[in-house]
């Protein structure tokens, strides 16, 4: 399997990405509790602020893609 054997030669600069994209979420958890409260402290100020903090919940795709893709290949190795 060539693509795994590649990311596992990658897997520092994937978990990189994973950290930097699961930090930008501490953002957007705060955001998310001020709408969910409806106390209006950060939410409904600047529509565009909303959108990027509303959209950063769409690259939670990327690390939950790398962490499966280290579990398979964890499991690849304990199956040979």
């Amino acid at each position: 399997m060539g693509f795994f054997d590649w990311y596992e030669r990658h897997i520092t600069e994937s978990m990189l990405v994973t950290a930097i994209i699961l930090y930008l979420q501490i953002p957007h958890f705060i955001w998310a509790g001020d709408a969910f409260l409806q106390l209006g402290i950060i939410t409904r100020i600047n529509p565009v602020l909303d959108f990027l903090l509303y959209g950063v919940d769409l690259i939670e795709l990327i690390p939950i893609t790398a962490i499966t893709l280290a579990i398979i290949s964890k499991l690849r190795h304990k199956l040979k």
